[in-house]
């Protein structure tokens, strides 16, 4: 199975050097289904870290390779602008792009971050966490042994939808929706999951239907501690459109979902291809909160995030000017050599783990980031509890999306318990 540091040294190295310089595109998403983008970041960061491709199907843009120039656009939203959509993809449907606080500028990014940021306060997270584990638990439980089976769907997926569910107060019988819906939000037509743009709006209305229930259930009880109860009851949130209410529960929808789950995947994966780490975890399970950050930085289960240049901006010696559409490459930044020693590597127990950008920088850091982190402790801490070992027994079938760095599939063999 492949990785970083083999990929380096593959056919795909070679492919991408003998490639004109100017003609490289990252924004490829078969490139990432082949986890085949490595050396192309390798070579950007060495050669030209402000990268101008002009030439694609959503306009040019520039890619933000390494891992300072990318903190100097996250963290600089005066002159790199959210407002629009977050991805290199125009989301532009009939009526523009849906609104939502991650495609925001202060002040109304501020205030709407605001009225949700109490579902993943410390205080909550405390309350939250024996759940978590009890449904862990219960999922492990049932795991088969000896048997081949899918970690995406009975593990990850199942996890993560479970804990969503949760926060938004909805049945837990449901909670799947949430996983295909947020699976149509970033899914490209043709690729499996949805055939055509207009098939993907018709999913849309059924979606939005759903939480707009949600929402008059809400609005006419008295407040609760619920995603949805916050947004009906908020001062900043509870005269937003319907338009806007929607984008901002398909935010909540892909950011507590996504990441997480193609985390959890990504750490048995990554603890397979490094079996020296796996054995060090195994020795020392106190070591589980580094080995989260570390994979976390290694997945980076959101390759990049998008912003529109307010002004022009010298960067790296280049003129990005008013206007010109900014892609930062959180996966490129986490393997820069001269920020990360030794970033193709796998080391769960760095000397700074947590220093990595996978949940960005600045105003629109990631507002679920401990939840992510604690959903990925726990489920560590009961697998070392019930199984010595975890088998990838073949190559995960990974999301074809330079936006979402997942894995649809990915097969695996527990040989016993404890």
């Amino acid at each position: 199975m492949s990785d970083g540091s083999i990929d380096l040294n593959s056919d795909a190295r070679a492919k991408v050097y003998a490639t004109p310089l100017e003609l490289l595109d990252p924004a490829q998403p078969e490139l990432f289904r082949q986890d085949a983008h490595w050396a192309l970041f390798e070579r950007l960061r060495k050669e030209d870290p402000v990268h101008y491709t002009a030439e694609h199907e959503f306009g040019p843009y520039w890619s933000i390779t390494k891992y300072n120039d990318i903190m100097t656009v996250d963290t600089n939203h005066e002159a790199f602008s959210s407002e629009g959509g977050i991805t290199i993809a125009n989301q532009d449907g009939g009526e523009g792009p849906l609104p939502m606080f991650i495609a925001m500028d202060p002040p109304k990014h501020d205030v709407q971050r605001k009225t949700v940021s109490p579902v993943v306060s410390p205080h909550n997270l405390a309350i939250l966490e024996p759940l978590i584990r009890e449904r862990a638990a219960k999922i492990l439980d049932s795991l088969p042994i000896g048997e081949e089976f899918d970690w995406v769907d009975k593990v990850s997926m199942e996890l993560t939808a479970m804990t969503l569910a949760t926060l938004f107060d909805m049945p837990q019988e449901d909670r799947r929706k949430l996983t295909y819906w947020s699976d149509v939000v970033t899914a490209a037509p043709g690729q499996g999951l949805i055939d055509t743009i207009e098939q993907k709006m018709e999913i849309f209305v059924e979606y939005h239907a759903y939480f707009t229930k949600l929402w008059n259930d809400r609005v006419n009880a008295p407040p609760a501690g619920d995603l949805i109860s916050m947004l009906a009851h908020g001062e900043a949130t509870r005269d937003m459109s319907p338009r806007e209410y929607f984008g901002n529960i398909v935010l909540l929808t892909v950011g507590g979902n996504d990441t997480t789950r193609n985390t959890i995947s990504g750490s048995v994966l990554a603890l397979n291809q490094n079996p020296d780490q796996y054995a060090k975890l195994r020795a020392n399970p106190s070591l589980i909160p580094s080995m989260v950050s570390e994979t976390i930085r290694w997945q980076t289960p959101l390759a990049h995030m998008r912003r529109i240049a307010t002004r022009d901006f010298e960067l790296g010696g280049k003129t990005i000017k008013k206007g010109d559409k900014v892609v930062m490459w959180y996966v490129s930044g986490n393997r820069d050599d001269e920020v990360i020693a030794n970033p193709n590597a796998y080391i769960i127990d760095r000397e700074r783990p947590r220093q990595h950008i996978s949940f960005g920088f600045g105003i629109h850091r990631c507002v679920g980031n401990r939840l992510a982190e604690l959903q990925l402790k726990i489920i560590w801490e009961e697998i070392l509890a019930r199984f010595p070992d975890i088998q990838v027994v073949s190559e995960p079938k990974r999301v074809y999306s330079s936006f979402v760095k997942g894995y649809e599939s990915m097969k695996v063999v527990i040989p016993t318990r404890y």
